[in-house]
Parts: structure tokens; sequence; C-alpha cells
């Protein structure tokens, strides 16, 4: 076993998937397929299920990931020290929400790349579900969530800045006609809800269950854009940044109820695990929103 295999081995449990693997370390597929088979008869265990196309972690799969991310990381801090002087390099998994990726990160990404042409950032889309977890083990390093708040005791929160939620309708929704909007009044209306962009969604539910509103009939989308044009279409509410229905509002495709609640504000928090080792590409600070 060596350095290079548990690199490989990572970046496959990472992305679960050999040819992107592939195309991220620039190694051949059959060279990513052979590591993992010297790897597997070497511990004498299989670390990957095949599925067809898809793969999946065995048991042993998970919990070598855990000492490689451990391992990795120690020979990376290792490499960092004694060559303090060098351009950094190597990659970053972050996760975001889909709104925030789209409206807040793009100018961001062109500062970073800049710096750090060396290093390779990966994003993914940022569902709460498992998200904890998923910083502990090594799969991410690092997280956005718009949320109120996030208790975890070995979990290091930054604030960024501030969104300013709005509720949306089409523009043909009874409930834009009135001069304000009360909860009570959004009983009978579908709501739709995002999965890649849902941590401020529990905010919006305890609202909605404070003032007795039944909201066990929504519909759950993978997509803002998707899910918007359904609101657009008439087919519900939703609750979702400013900045990602500024322009629909603009353009009237969308209008933002007179809601009786005001203006609701959830936080930009940046999140990691307080034992992973920054790297120096890790270090710099993440522009927020508002500067």
């Amino acid at each position: 076993m060596d350095i290079r295999q548990l690199r490989t081995f990572r970046t496959v449990a990472r992305l679960l998937n050999f040819n992107r693997a592939a195309e991220q370390l620039h190694y051949a597929q059959s060279s990513i397929s052979a590591q993992i088979q010297s790897l597997e008869e070497e511990l004498g265990v299989p670390l990957f299920d095949r599925l067809g196309r898809r793969v999946i972690l065995t048991e042993a799969g998970m919990r070598l990931l855990d000492h490689a991310e451990k391992i990795v990381n120690l020979v990376d801090e290792t490499l960092a020290e004694m060559s303090g002087s060098c351009q950094p390099q190597g990659s970053l998994t972050v996760r975001i929400p889909e709104s925030f990726g789209v409206h807040r990160l793009p100018p961001v990404i062109r500062d970073f790349h800049s710096r750090f042409p060396n290093v390779q950032l990966n994003f993914m889309s940022c569902p709460q579900e498992g998200l904890a977890g998923g910083l502990r083990k090594g799969l991410t390093d690092l997280a956005c969530q718009l949320t109120e708040s996030i208790k975890a005791a070995d979990l290091v929160v930054e604030a960024l800045g501030c969104e300013h939620l709005v509720l949306v309708a089409g523009p043909d929704c009874p409930l834009a006609l009135q001069s304000i909007v009360q909860t009570a009044d959004l009983t009978g209306q579908t709501f739709l809800f995002s999965r890649v962009d849902c941590s401020y969604r529990r905010t919006f539910e305890k609202m909605l269950d404070q003032a007795s509103v039944p909201h066990d009939h929504s519909l759950e989308f993978y997509s803002v854009e998707a899910m918007k044009r359904s609101v657009m279409a008439g087919v519900g509410l939703t609750i979702l940044p400013e900045v990602a229905v500024a322009e629909d509002l603009a353009q009237k495709k969308l209008v933002a109820l007179p809601w009786a609640e005001g203006q609701i504000e959830v936080a930009i928090l940046m999140i990691r695990y307080q034992e992973k080792w920054l790297s120096p590409s890790s270090k710099p600070s993440w522009t927020s929103p508002e500067s």
C-alpha cells in the first residue's frame, strides 16, 4: 500500500465514479481500476460494490476511507510544512446550496483560481442530511449553508453574510392581489421545496407549523430552476433567496407575496470539521456576498 493508491482510493470514494476519478487525477481509467484492485488484493477485502455502472463503498471501504483521509492529510501537511514556499496545490471539495453557487460564488471562484491555479475545486450540492457526517469523514472539506445556525461541538462555523428570503408565487396567484398575506392564508397551498437549496426550509416549515398551516403534500425538486418554472406555471408557492429570483421578479415572471412575516434573513455559514487539517489552499477567506 502506498500514498498514491490511497489518494486514488480517496478520490474514487468521494466521487463514486471511476471515470470521473480518472479525469480528476489525470490517469487512464484502467490505471485507476488497477490501483483499486491492487489495494483490494493487499487488504483481502472488496472496497467497492459494483452495481452496473454505479459503485458504492463497502463497509470495509468506509473504514478505509476514514484512515485514508487521516494519512493523506498528514502527508499533505508534512509536504506543506517542508515546502512552504511552494504554490498551494491539491483539491478542495466544497458543498454549496445551488442558489449560492449560481448567484454568489462565480466571482469568488475567479479570484481563487487566479491566485491558486493548481488547486482543483470540486463543488457539490448541499442537502442538509449527511452534511456533518461528510465533513467528519473527510468526504467534504468545506460547506456553505443558508440557515439560522449549526449546532455541533466539533464543527467550526464562520458567518460570511446573510441572505434575504422571499415568498414567491406565479403572477396569476390570487394571493398576489391581497394587500397583505397572513401565514394562515397559505392554508391549502402547494409548497415547492428544493433538495439542493434546502437548509432554510426548516425555518419556513417552523413558521407554517406555528400558524397551523399543513405542508404534508409539498413537492420536492433537485433543481432550483425547475422549481421556479413550476411556480411560474402556477403549481404552488416557494421561498427562495431574493438574489435567486430578482431577475424573475423584475420581469414579472414571479411575484413576491406581501407576507405579514416581513423580510426573513438567514445566515450564510461556512462550515468545516475542526480536526481536519486546513491546507494552504483552503485557508484564504471566502468573500462575503455583502462585501
